[in-house]
């Protein structure tokens, strides 16, 4: 759940930080990857401790 919700809201970020910064489509699509993979990778991360702290 944390990581479909690090998904959602990288790649809204990405496409509103390079849309700010008057970005084109691609420079758009670009920056919405980038962040998705990031807040993705966040949320697996968390999402681990999480689960890692509970089994303790």
């Amino acid at each position: 759940m944390i990581v479909l919700l690090g998904a959602i809201l990288g790649t809204i970020t990405g496409a509103y930080v390079a849309w700010r910064r008057k970005g084109r489509i691609a420079d758009i699509l670009q920056y919405a990857f980038v962040y998705f993979l990031i807040f993705t990778l966040a949320g697996l991360f968390i999402t681990l401790l999480i689960h890692r702290a509970a089994a303790l």
